[in-house]
């Protein structure tokens, strides 16, 4: 069997939710706001496909630095070099 290269591959525990979480979300959390220079955590949502970051990225926290339609794009280091991430904010937390 060919092997997959798909983009949520090697993820079977990353994007996996426990017995209670599953189900609905909350609306608040797609309409969520953040200003330019917040810092957020990347927390994938498994459950929502669209807007969805690398699953590299999971994890992760970054600083915003602009808006493309409904997504954000968070700014992350990754090792030495800095990345730019464009998610959505349902996949975002912010960071207290």
């Amino acid at each position: 069997m060919a092997r997959s290269r798909g983009e949520r591959r090697k993820t079977r525990y990353k994007l996996k939710k426990s017995i209670r979480e599953r189900g609905l979300l909350p609306i608040t959390r797609h309409v969520r706001e953040f200003d330019m220079g917040q810092s957020v955590h990347i927390n994938i949502e498994p459950s929502i496909h669209k807007g969805m970051p690398n699953p590299r990225f999971h994890g992760k926290t970054g600083k915003i630095v602009g808006k493309r339609g409904r997504a954000y794009i968070v700014e992350v280091t990754d090792g030495n070099a800095r990345k730019e991430v464009i998610s959505r904010p349902v996949h975002l937390i912010p960071q207290r």
